[in-house]
């Protein structure tokens, strides 16, 4: 397994196309198509916040029926959230004209929004933007990119990444794009994330393979602690790669539940990363666990307490609110045998053995927390078991974002 250039357009059959539509921003691309020129089968997973985006609905539906998914479109700026009837009728046409400017089946064709919740899309923009985006695909990797931006909203960057393995003496990619810089902290996958992959694989295990990776991924980052209405990630495979359908679980099905898991870890690690107005990656392992589940629960903690992010981005070892925040996780372990250590590209420092603070200097623990990548290692000695999560720092700028996002 290698990574490879590019991204959603990697994989063989995938085209994309991107514009400007002007659905709120005025500046910028803000409308994706992702087209296969064959039928692909359709896996996702989604929000479990009981309030669900139109589109969410929509391509849940369409994942469950069964049917093949030959396209997907994606506007950023409004998230046709809290719609109505109207929402959802907005995804029906948004659906038939993509069906109708690419000849493609009735039923065929995804649809995701991200932006401000409560606004009805000006479908008339939609729709003109998916015609212009028909007549522009390509399979270019530029494309792959410009679509990758077109669904940004207050990311600082794009986000892609893909890979290439050998399954069957055939050489199968699998591309991904995502976006996701705010209101992350998914109970399920990300804000919006779509993967596309040239391998023949059985609808039933492609959707298995996503399900159970995301509970390793996706999962595991969290930015803000908000879990979004709009969150989705989809897996497309067109089977023109030209290996043996994988329709049991084997070699082959090994090989590509590891890629697909490098894809997604990758594409998650980016959107944690790039939290808003954050200023580190801040990666938490718990190691020496007694049950994986345990593991999770305190990763997560530590990365959703607002006073580590906030130390962090301070670039102060305040250890003691790394053993706060897995106190009150509600995983039970002894405080008196915790060893904790920092680390990133500046070195590593153990800080506390056996519950207890070591003899460091601050001085060398602000230079390796100042790094834009920065690990906090928790060994709880339990067990075998463990779990790594991914968040950021807390700051000033966090708030500013966030203070008039909707005006």
């Amino acid at each position: 397994m290698r990574e490879i250039e590019g991204g959603v357009t990697a994989a063989k059959g995938f085209q994309a196309a991107s514009c400007a539509a002007q659905i709120k921003y005025k500046d910028r691309q803000d409308m994706a198509l992702i087209y296969s020129q064959v039928p692909c089968k359709s896996a996702g997973t989604f929000t479990t916040n009981v309030v669900k985006a139109a589109p969410v609905k929509w391509d849940r539906d369409q994942v469950r029926s069964g049917k093949d998914a030959q396209a997907i479109v994606v506007n950023a700026g409004i998230a046709n959230a809290c719609t109505g009837a109207e929402g959802m009728d907005y995804c029906r046409q948004t659906a038939e004209a993509a069906c109708k400017a690419l000849g493609i089946p009735e039923g065929s064709v995804l649809v995701a929004s991200t932006g401000v919740i409560g606004m009805q899309l000006p479908i008339d923009k939609i729709v003109a933007g998916i015609r212009k985006m028909a007549g522009e695909l390509e399979g270019t990797l530029e494309a792959g990119e410009a679509a990758s931006r077109a669904i940004m909203t207050t990311d600082t960057k794009n986000k892609q990444v893909a890979v290439q393995l050998e399954i069957g003496e055939r050489t199968v990619t699998i591309g991904g794009m995502c976006k996701g810089s705010g209101m992350i902290h998914p109970n399920m996958c990300t804000m919006l994330s779509f993967v596309t992959t040239d391998a023949a694989i059985s609808k039933e295990l492609l959707q298995e393979a996503l399900r159970e990776d995301v509970k390793d991924t996706y999962n595991m980052i969290s930015v803000d602690g908000d879990t979004s209405t709009n969150d989705t990630v989809l897996l497309l495979a067109n089977g023109m790669a030209g290996n043996q359908e994988i329709r049991e679980k084997g070699p082959d099905y090994a090989a590509f539940v590891e890629a697909l898991h490098l894809v997604n870890e990758t594409l998650a690690k980016k959107m944690a990363g790039d939290g808003e107005g954050c200023t580190a990656l801040f990666e938490v392992k718990v190691v020496g666990a007694e049950s994986k589940e345990q593991a999770v629960c305190l990763a997560k903690s530590v990365i959703t307490s607002s006073l580590t992010k906030a130390a962090i981005f301070g670039h102060d070892a305040n250890w003691g609110r790394i053993l706060c925040s897995m106190g009150y996780s509600g995983a039970q372990f002894d405080p008196e045998k915790v060893d904790l250590t920092f680390t990133s590209q500046a070195g590593s420092l153990k800080i506390v053995e056996n519950g207890v603070a070591l003899d460091y200097r601050e001085e060398e623990a602000t230079k390796i927390l100042s790094q834009p990548e920065v690990t906090a290692i928790a060994d709880i000695k339990m067990g075998g078991a463990k779990a790594t999560a991914w968040g950021c720092d807390l700051t000033f700028d966090y708030v500013k974002i966030n203070a008039d996002y909707r005006s």
